[in-house]
């Protein structure tokens, strides 16, 4: 019986992709802006004209989320990402101030490592491709293990491509033997760690010294204040937690009301297809989506409504989009006030917004800062102050999370690796893009002299002292 080392296979394999990486993006700096967005331009209709063909294979392989929803993830990542950078400058001279005398050059960092996460595998593959690629650096993909037939399909409709057009061997390519050892080895080598997924991994790639772009988890409230329109709040609100079973980490985990509309938001949350559990049923439910562990149960990752109500062993009605559970608190006692990745929405009722507003800080703090906080209301006032106090890096008014952070229904930039912030973890608070992934030269001229900087003695004549005026002061201050 033959026995075969998958750890040291996958250490070899990366170590002669990033070889491999490296004379590829040698060569790939040679070419002009025009050649890079050309090639750009032509994977990214590859990629959309793939979108059914990529959500069939990512759906059957993970068995997470709905093929219509990561039909239209995968459009995202090609279509809607491309018409934002098409006219991006990149490479060469990017920015030039000619009155301050700054010339500004773009440079590419090198070999990015891609991690890839499970839940959305194909649309995170092109849209990582794609923005590595515009800005002039080579990606070599580390497929999460349960999505790695779906990630290299991807990977490979588009290296083809982009190759046909003159891209060097090497610019992209995807790990065939995933393992933590050979994702670890990928990410000591390169350049800079592009990572999406879980806290565990997320912290690997901040700690493996190379330079890293990576996210942690989203707890995200959705307030519900006492002017929103509520029937247009709570489509919003289903309309996102049901996207792709709530796969999206920018999906609500929570939503946060107001007593005085409280009945009005539950009844018109059942009408739209929630399902409120108590007693034994939440009990039931709490044991299948907390592990004893306290951690996420992943088998109900991206799992629709009903069937997660039926692993639970209760009894939800026909047409179930979401099962809500009233908590009186936040933390371990408390298992639905975490990231749940699926369509099951903690729910909590406050005196006013001050309270909701704290309400939603704890819930960020259990998991989810820096990331997203999302408000329905029509007071600017009120808006304005929870902009200013919450610890989030992106605050959406009026709209869904799944698709408002990653900026399809808003006009953030369309990105599937969305920064948390210093206090998430994160090296940046953006929704990444190609600009995060250059290194910028500055030509700076000179505009002074040495000398210059020196100081200037100004004399002061004596007819500008006014004695009267300064004694005047004196006495009025001794008097106070």
């Amino acid at each position: 019986m033959k026995i075969v080392d998958s750890d040291l296979m996958s250490i070899q394999e990366v170590r002669m992709l990033v070889q491999r990486a490296k004379e590829a993006q040698k060569e790939f700096s040679t070419f002009s802006q025009a050649e890079i967005d050309e090639i750009v331009r032509c994977m990214a209709e590859i990629a959309y004209s793939n979108a059914e063909y990529l959500a069939d294979l990512a759906v059957n392989e993970t068995g997470f989320g709905k093929y219509e929803d990561k039909v239209i993830k995968n459009k995202f990542a090609s279509k809607r990402l491309y018409e934002s950078i098409k006219a991006m400058k990149t490479i060469g001279i990017i920015n030039e101030d000619k009155e301050k005398k700054i010339i500004e050059i773009g440079t590419p960092v090198g070999v990015i490592a891609g991690l890839v996460p499970s839940t959305n595998p194909t649309s995170t593959t092109i849209y990582k491709i794609l923005i590595s690629v515009k800005s002039g650096n080579a990606i070599i993909l580390s497929p999460h293990p349960s999505a790695k037939g779906c990630i290299m399909e991807a990977t490979k409709i588009m290296k083809d491509v982009a190759e046909k057009l003159g891209a060097p061997e090497g610019i992209i390519s995807c790990m065939s033997f995933p393992t933590a050892e050979g994702t670890a080895e990928l990410m000591k080598l390169s350049s800079l760690i592009l990572a999406t997924g879980g806290s565990a991994m997320v912290k690997a790639a901040y700690s493996s010294g190379t330079p890293a772009l990576g996210v942690g988890p989203g707890n995200v409230p959705a307030f519900i204040e006492r002017s929103a329109d509520i029937p247009l709040a709570v489509k919003r609100i289903l309309d996102s937690k049901t996207f792709d079973n709530g796969t999206i980490c920018a999906s609500e985990q929570a939503i946060v009301t107001e007593n005085c509309i409280k009945k009005e938001v539950q009844k018109e949350l059942v009408r739209q297809g929630a399902y409120f559990v108590y007693g034994h049923d939440m009990e039931k439910l709490a044991r299948l989506v907390v592990k004893p562990d306290g951690h996420l149960n992943p088998k109900i990752v991206g799992q629709s409504a009903e069937k997660i109500a039926a692993m639970a062993g209760i009894t939800v009605p026909p047409g179930t989009r979401v099962i809500v559970c009233e908590q009186a608190g936040v933390g371990k006692d408390y298992p639905f006030s975490i990231e749940k990745l699926s369509p099951i929405l903690a729910f909590y009722s406050e005196e006013d917004w001050q309270r909701a507003c704290e309400r939603c800080i704890e819930l960020l703090k259990n998991g989810g800062l820096g990331h997203t906080l999302v408000i329905h209301s029509r007071d600017e006032n009120v808006i304005r102050e929870f902009a200013l106090k919450k610890p989030v890096s992106r605050m959406l008014v009026n709209t869904s999370s799944s698709q408002g952070a990653i900026g399809a229904t808003t006009n953030l930039f369309p990105s599937l690796t969305l920064g948390c912030g210093a206090i998430g973890g994160s090296a940046t608070s953006d929704n990444v893009g190609p600009m995060n992934l250059i290194n910028i030269r500055r030509l700076a001229y000179g505009v002074l002299e040495a000398e210059d900087l020196h100081d200037k003695k100004q004399e002061v004549k004596k007819e500008d002292i006014d004695i009267d005026k300064i004694v005047k002061l004196v006495l009025e201050r001794l008097k106070q």
